[in-house]
């Protein structure tokens, strides 16, 4: 167990209006007491837990700043341990003297991560609550921070921890079996382990395929907005984050290369990727740009296929829609695909209804099969028309269902690899009673599963493992 104390800025680096200081360890208080002078003259050792107190720190009596100083005493901190943590102004300057005072007085610089690991190792947090404290401090909107609260309060591991226990106690009555071999006795009422398995399976498979929806909105749910050369793929961009983002030009082809920016709807973080126009060309460039575009497309969640509306009006054709669509379709089955008819703005009511009826139908085209993921807007990207109609169109392929019922919803991959092995070693117990094994095999399987499980939690940890997740935190936390 840790024992000396460590030191780091618990604030962004830089200069704030105030900045904020952590020590944590046994000797955390006597060190800031050696430190600090309070105005009324309190010693910090002999203060109580949760308390606020003004002061200065002095160096040889040189005072450095004026401070409030808050102390935490063990086991009732953030870490389990003695903490204190000084609230000085924002100067670098002050920071850095203060730091190096505390360095030269017994503390040690944390290393990333430390102050949440030893919350972990005494007992604080479980290491999937750990986890979920680094994704609250990165969560950028409201989904990926309603998720990452719901975890760190010990939603996901009190289901596991759950399961994990029912499935420890059937797995101690078939140890005891072992004990009791010569005797052929059966202690493990092998109905109701059935029972227990088949519902460990369910909750498995729910929280496996939860991963999907988790793992879009801790990450940005990748958009690509793709069309042929100046039908205003780069005007729709600007439209949708209210900004002059990408280049707008006459010029067909002036998007060469990708150009991604993000944007939150209703809570849900999307990426958008403007790409290069589709087309034949005999420009290298452009050919590049182009290729890309497939890239982008594959990468892409939602595909929103951008048409000239005004255009297609005139012609009174689709020309080739149902071709490019078609394409797109063809190498991408499963994605969701909105047709989008720019430049409506231009458009009369009588063309307006022709263009609709023209739109249903390309939906309905062959090469454009799969029509419950594919699905037409009329907007004006230069006049922000039917701007919102987009955006609740691109929400409404999020399902967010769980999220709004404050389900558990998975978004850690290493949480998602041990998922699917417990669920591989459930299976395989499953089968195993399935085909009369003996306690014996069944016991190792169990063992597995119950292994997949507390890699979960923390009960069964590693070095290794526990200097990978906390090397991905920031210093100070």
């Amino acid at each position: 167990m840790h024992q000396d104390a460590i030191v780091a800025l618990a604030t962004p680096s830089g200069a704030g209006a105030i900045a904020v200081i952590r020590v944590s360890g046994d000797d955390a208080i006597a060190i800031g007491e050696s430190v600090f002078q309070s105005v009324k003259g309190k010693d910090l050792t002999k203060q109580k837990s949760h308390t606020l107190h003004l002061g200065h720190i002095v160096d040889n009596g040189k005072t450095l700043d004026e401070v409030l100083v808050s102390v935490f005493k063990g086991p009732n901190s953030y870490t389990g341990e003695n903490t204190i943590e000084i609230s000085c102004h924002g100067s670098t300057y002050i920071q850095q003297q203060i730091i190096q005072l505390l360095l030269r007085n017994g503390c040690r610089m944390a290393d990333p991560g430390e102050f949440t690991l030893r919350a972990f190792l005494n007992g604080k947090l479980d290491l999937s609550q750990a986890e979920a404290v680094a994704d609250l401090i990165a969560s950028d909107n409201e989904a990926s921070h309603q998720i990452a609260l719901q975890q760190m309060r010990g939603g996901f591991s009190n289901e596991i921890a759950r399961l994990r226990e029912e499935l420890l106690n059937f797995a101690s009555l078939i140890e005891l079996e072992l004990d009791f071999a010569e005797e052929d006795v059966e202690f493990a009422d092998r109905t109701q382990f059935t029972a227990l398995l088949e519902r460990i399976e369910l909750v498995l498979k729910r929280l496996i395929d939860s991963f999907a929806v988790g793992n879009v909105i801790k990450n940005g749910i990748p958009v690509a907005i793709v069309g042929e050369p100046n039908v205003g793929k780069s005007t729709l961009m600007n439209a949708l984050l209210n900004e002059e983002r990408a280049i707008v030009s006459d010029i067909a082809g002036t998007t060469r290369d990708t150009i991604e920016d993000e944007l939150v709807i209703g809570g849900i973080g999307f990426r958008f990727i403007d790409t290069a126009g589709i087309r034949e060309t005999t420009d290298v460039v452009e050919s590049m740009g182009i290729r890309k575009t497939f890239e982008k497309i594959e990468q892409a969640q939602v595909v929103m296929y951008l048409v000239d509306g005004f255009q297609l009006s005139v012609d009174g054709t689709i020309g080739n829609l149902p071709t490019a669509i078609g394409k797109i379709r063809n190498q991408f089955p499963m994605k969701p695909l909105v047709i989008v008819a720019n430049k409506s703005d231009q458009i009369n009511e009588a063309d307006r209804k022709l263009l609709v009826d023209t739109l249903s139908d390309t939906t309905n085209h062959p090469a454009t099969d799969n029509r419950q993921l594919t699905t037409f807007l009329l907007i004006s990207a230069k006049q922000n028309l039917g701007i919102e109609d987009l955006k609740n169109q691109l929400l409404s392929y999020v399902n967010t269902g769980a999220l709004r019922n404050n389900e558990t919803i998975v978004t850690n991959t290493r949480h998602y690899d041990s998922l699917l092995k417990a669920l591989d070693e459930i299976q395989k117990v499953k089968f195993g009673m399935q085909s009369n094994l003996s306690s014996d095999l069944l016991a190792i399987d169990i063992k597995e599963a119950l292994y997949h499980f507390g890699m979960i939690t923390g009960q069964v940890t590693n070095d290794e493992l526990l200097g990978n997740i906390f090397a991905n935190f920031c210093i100070g936390k």
